[in-house]
């Protein structure tokens, strides 16, 4: 897949770039808890520096709520922002601001990143018109808007208004049809930037000429969200070792005795569908032995029990030794590795066993020989917690984005920087100016 690079574009110099970032990163009492998403895109952002563009960095921050309401005059209340006699509400949500991530930008670039605490309007673009060559200005949370999520035309239109040249550099969020994602292609010049690209370069790989064995590693919680993919790698790679919550639903269908668990009865005829599936029966290897507890938490005792020792009132939290190494063993003779989903409850240390160990395997084996892909948020947690993360090929900034594209499901981010021919409104920027 061959999308249109920044690289291609001709000239930079006093333009002013949208850059489209995915700076959704944990923040507690102001303090960023992993950088890893903002330290993504420095690359780009470097690079638009040095071709003396002005660069306007949009990007979401978690889900805000949108029911939450707060006083008028309240810092975290309800403000009109007007552009065009169009009108814009944003609903502040108190913790969930970039102005955070703005100043630890500015820090790792060692450079000042002007924030700007609204998206669109007069004074979004009073403030703008200010900006010189290589400034940098980074926008309020998206999200603040509901027009982002209903990806709304004029809201679109009047972030495109912001701005010369349209960048995308949040694969993480490029499965959704936002306004800041999709519908603002329609408006602007569109590119990839160089995360995007090796986003796609990376993935696309695990599908071009793999070498072989080819595990597929899955756990997590929610098959729901995960059947497309399942299916679709299923029939791709030749071992899928399941462990985590995920486990539950095949061992249930299997005629195990699971204990407590989340039961997604929508989801049963689908996954049932799958596991009947001669190819796919053989190819689904799932726990022999689990650690199990009466609660989760972080005093709860765990207790190992072989598969069939299972008593209604257990919760699989774990894999136990037994599956360990036989996952181990499979894993060692892998050649290309794909892991999405951590495989137990990793957040406490008793729970954390199985997770740890088929990741520091993981990160043992990445090489040259061995191709590495992990993607999902507790996923890079667990890579976190081993300090051993950058051994891995490929992390993915994306969790449903990277199942998503695995999947072969429309990509509302990626789909308008493919085609040779820009999609843009016949108007000249001129007229989207108002001049």
């Amino acid at each position: 897949m061959k999308l249109r690079s920044i690289k291609n574009i001709k000239n930079l110099r006093s333009k002013r770039v949208i850059v489209r970032v995915g700076f959704n990163v944990p923040i507690n009492k102001n303090k960023i808890i992993d950088e890893r998403k903002i330290k993504s895109v420095l690359p780009t952002i470097n690079y638009l520096i040095e071709k003396k563009a002005k660069i306007i960095l949009i990007s979401h921050l978690g889900r805000p709520n949108k029911s939450q309401k707060f006083p008028k005059d309240s810092p975290t209340g309800q403000v009109k922002a007007k552009s065009k006699n169009i009108k814009f509400k944003i609903n502040r949500v108190a913790g969930l601001s970039l102005k955070p991530v703005a100043k630890r930008l500015g820090k790792l670039l060692n450079k000042k990143v002007h924030f700007i605490s609204e998206c669109v309007g007069e004074k979004v673009e009073k403030e703008l018109s200010k900006i010189k060559d290589k400034d940098i200005v980074l926008l309020e949370n998206l999200r603040f808007y509901k027009e982002e999520e209903e990806n709304n035309k004029n809201f679109a239109k009047s972030l495109a208004k912001l701005g010369d040249i349209y960048i995308n550099e949040a694969f993480s969020v490029s499965h959704r049809k936002h306004a800041s994602i999709s519908a603002i292609t329609n408006f602007l010049p569109s590119y990839a930037g160089f995360l995007l690209e090796k986003e796609i370069f990376n993935l696309s790989k695990l599908f071009k000429n793999s070498q072989r064995p080819y595990i597929l590693l899955l756990g997590g919680l929610k098959i729901s969200t995960k059947i497309k993919f399942i299916e679709r790698m299923g029939k791709i790679v030749d071992k899928v070792l399941i462990g985590g919550a995920m486990a539950n639903i095949f061992l249930y269908l299997r005629g195990e005795r699971t204990g407590k668990f989340f039961e997604e009865k929508k989801i049963i005829k689908q996954a049932k569908r799958i596991l009947n599936k001669k190819e796919f029966n053989k190819k689904f290897l799932l726990p022999e032995d689990v650690i199990v507890a009466k609660s989760i938490k972080k005093t709860a005792k765990a207790k190992l029990k072989k598969i069939g020792e299972i008593q209604n009132s257990d919760i699989i939290s774990d894999i136990g030794p037994k599956t360990i190494y036989a996952y181990s063993q499979i894993l060692k003779k892998a050649k290309t590795i794909l892991w999405n989903g951590p495989i137990g409850k990793f957040e406490f240390k008793q729970f954390s066993h199985g997770s740890l160990e088929l990741a520091k395997l993981i990160a043992f084996l990445s090489s040259d020989k061995v191709f590495s892909v992990c993607g999902g948020g507790e996923t890079i947690e667990v890579l976190n917690m081993i300090k051993s993360g950058k051994s891995i090929n490929w992390v993915s900034t994306g969790g449903g984005a990277m199942l998503a594209f695995l999947a072969n499901e429309r990509m509302p981010g990626i789909e308008p920087l493919i085609n040779s021919k820009f999609k843009v409104l016949r108007k000249r920027r001129s007229s989207l100016r108002g001049r």
